[in-house]
C-alpha cells in the first residue's frame, strides 16, 4: 500500500507544490491542507486538498490531519510549522495522542520544537556540537546592541525571532542603521499590511501576529563575509537520510530567495547537518542556511528553515534525492532514487530567475527547473508572478504562456 503524505501549507509558495509532485513521483499518495487558490490545487499530484482557514488554523490542521489519517505530515512553510507544533502543545491533555504521535513522528521530538525559532538558542546548541557558528546574543534593548557593537564591532546582522524568507534579517555597517534595524525588526507588523496581504494575496499569515501585537526577540549575530549557502534534507529519528547541498550565485534581491545555485560538496555543511539532526532528534525535511567564509571556505552554520526549501524536490541521484529517503522510511524499502534530473550542477529556479531578470543567461546555461508536465500549475505560477512584476513585453510573457501549454521533449 502506497504510504499517505499531507502536506501542510499556509502562504502562497510555488516551491511546496513541487515538492509535493516529487513525493507523488517517489510513490506516495499525496493530500494537503492550504488556502483557496494555493498552487497545490494546481497539480495533479494532490489527490485532495483539505481547506485552511487563517483565522483558524488549529481547527483547520486538525481537521485535515483527522479526515486525511495520513503516514507523515509535511510543512511546507514556517508559519505551518509554527502551527503544527501549537496545535501538539494544546492536545496535550487531551485524548487525541494520534495526532500528537503523527507530528511528533513527522517533526521530529518535541524537545526540538522550541529551539527552531530561537535563533540564539540555536547557535549555542550547534556550537556545543563542535558546529562552527557565528557569535550569537539575544538583545533585549538599544543599549544592549550598544554593547554589541563595541565589543563585536561592525557590520552586525539582525534578526527577528519567527521570521523567514530574510523578513526578519538585516545587515547594519553603521550604529544607525543599527538602531534603525532593531526597531524595525522589533515592531508588529501593522494591521493594515496585514489585511491587505489578506485580501490581495489571500495570505492570512500576518493577522495573528498584527492582532496580538507581540514583539519578536531580535538576536545579534557576527558577520561573516563571504557568500551564502543551503542545505535541504531528509531525516527519520534523528538520522540523516538524504541531503542536498547549494551555494547561493545569484538571488532575488539582498534579502530574498536564491534565484540561481550551484550544487556542492562541503565537508562542513555535510558534517553540520548530521550532527544537528542528531542532536535535535529531526524527523521530515528541513533546511540549513551557511555563509561561506571568503578568505578560508569554512562553512559557518547561520539557521535552521523547519520545514520544505525551494530545493528539496530536486532528485539528483543516489543520497541527494529526499522524496525517495522519506518514501523509504515510511515503508521500510531500501532507498530507490529517482533518475537525475541532470548532471548541470548549476540549477536556475524558475519563476524566481525569470522574475528577476527575463533575460538572464542563467536561463540558458543552467538547468531550468520548470514543471513542465504540470501547465496548469506552471500558468497560474506565471499569472501570479505577472500580478507582482511589470512586463517587459507582452510578446515575452504570451510566449512562456505558450509553453506552459505543451511539456517540453
Amino acid at each position: 500500500m502506497k504510504p499517505s503524505v499531507l502536506v501542510v501549507a499556509t502562504s502562497q509558495w510555488f516551491p511546496t507544490a513541487r515538492f509535493a509532485m516529487a513525493l507523488a513521483q517517489a510513490g506516495c499518495n499525496v493530500e494537503a491542507v492550504c488556502p483557496p487558490g494555493h498552487p497545490l490545487r494546481k497539480t495533479k499530484a494532490v489527490r485532495r486538498c483539505h481547506r485552511y482557514r487563517g483565522l483558524l488554523p488549529l481547527r483547520s490542521l486538525a481537521s485535515a490531519i483527522e479526515a486525511a489519517r495520513p503516514d507523515l505530515i509535511v510543512s511546507g512553510d514556517d508559519l505551518a510549522t509554527r502551527q503544527l507544533h501549537h496545535l501538539h502543545r494544546s492536545l496535550q491533555n487531551s485524548r487525541d495522542t494520534e495526532t500528537r504521535t503523527m507530528i511528533e513522528r513527522s517533526l521530529g521530538s518535541p524537545e526540538s520544537f522550541p529551539v527552531v525559532y530561537q535563533r540564539a538558542s540555536f547557535m549555542q546548541i550547534a556550537e556545543s556540537e563542535g558546529v562552527r557558528v557565528p557569535r550569537t546574543a539575544v538583545l533585549a534593548s538599544v543599549a544592549e546592541l550598544k554593547s554589541w557593537v563595541e565589543k563585536a564591532g561592525l557590520p552586525v546582522v539582525l534578526k527577528a525571532d519567527g521570521t523567514s524568507g530574510g523578513d526578519g534579517v538585516r545587515i547594519a555597517r553603521t550604529m544607525e542603521e543599527a538602531e534603525e534595524a532593531f526597531f524595525a525588526l522589533q515592531a508588529p507588523p501593522m494591521i493594515a499590511r496585514a489585511l491587505k496581504r489578506s485580501v490581495v494575496n489571500r495570505d492570512n499569515t500576518l493577522i495573528w501576529p498584527a492582532l496580538l501585537r507581540r514583539r519578536p526577540a531580535i538576536s545579534a549575530q557576527t558577520f561573516i563575509p563571504g557568500h551564502e549557502a543551503t542545505s535541504a534534507v531528509a531525516c527519520w529519528k534523528g538520522e540523516l537520510l538524504a541531503a542536498l547541498h547549494f551555494e547561493v550565485v545569484y538571488k532575488m534581491y539582498s534579502a530574498g530567495p536564491a534565484t540561481v545555485m550551484r550544487m556542492i560538496e562541503n565537508a562542513d555543511m555535510s558534517s553540520a547537518v548530521e550532527k544537528m539532526v542528531r542532536r535535535l532528534n529531526l524527523s521530515g525535511v528541513h533546511g540549513f542556511d551557511f555563509m561561506l567564509e571568503t578568505d578560508s571556505a569554512h562553512a559557518y552554520l547561520i539557521e535552521i528553515n523547519p520545514r520544505t526549501t525551494q530545493i528539496g524536490h530536486l532528485t539528483l541521484g543516489a543520497g541527494h534525492d529526499l522524496p525517495a529517503a522519506l518514501f523509504s522510511a515510511l515503508t521500510g524499502d531500501t532507498i530507490r532514487p529517482a533518475a537525475k534530473l541532470t548532471d548541470n550542477t548549476l540549477i536556475t529556479l524558475f519563476p524566481q530567475e525569470w522574475m528577476r531578470d527575463p533575460s538572464s543567461p542563467y536561463l540558458q546555461s543552467g538547468y531550468l527547473d520548470v514543471p513542465w508536465s504540470e501547465p496548469e500549475l506552471l500558468r497560474a505560477c506565471v499569472q501570479r508572478a505577472r500580478k507582482q512584476h511589470s512586463l517587459q513585453t507582452q510578446r515575452g510573457w504570451q510566449q512562456y504562456v505558450a509553453a506552459a501549454e505543451v511539456p517540453r521533449a
